[in-house]
């Protein structure tokens, strides 16, 4: 499956930004379509290993649990492991590379596989108005802080 890719450099350190990354409550605030997010597994208090999402993101509308793998304030990676109604795969990540003490290009790379049929070309501009809506969303809630 094929990933899509995109950046944005934020001003903040990757500390900062991987804690906003984390923070899954607040993302109805900042991650458009998502209407919750819960953690259903967090390994002793640390980062999540297993998330719940409500995702209403005309046309689409899901529920749908994520695994995620993380790499200190490096990377984080996650896919699909409770599948929805619509969504038959998503893998994804975010790739944090400091620029300097107070900047940090983040790379978001994103692959998604519904259960209706999409030519190939519409997928891949729906994974890109996805992954630049939520890398917009991210540097506002940072940058906000």
């Amino acid at each position: 499956m094929a990933r899509t890719t995109s950046d944005i450099v934020i001003d903040a350190p990757a500390d900062t930004i991987m804690d906003v990354i984390a923070d899954f409550g607040s993302y109805p605030g900042w991650a458009t379509g998502v209407k919750a997010a819960d953690v259903v597994d967090a390994a002793d208090g640390a980062r999540a290993k297993q998330v719940h999402f409500i995702l209403d993101a005309t046309p689409i509308r899901d529920e749908y649990d994520l695994g995620y793998t993380w790499d200190g304030n490096k990377s984080v990676s996650w896919s699909l492991v409770e599948k929805g109604s619509m969504l038959k795969s998503m893998d994804g990540a975010y790739i944090l590379e400091p620029l300097d003490d107070s900047r940090t290009r983040v790379t978001y790379q994103l692959a998604v596989d519904v259960s209706i049929p999409l030519l190939g070309m519409l997928k891949r501009k729906a994974e890109k108005v996805i992954i630049d809506t939520a890398l917009k969303g991210l540097k506002k809630q940072v940058e906000a802080l």
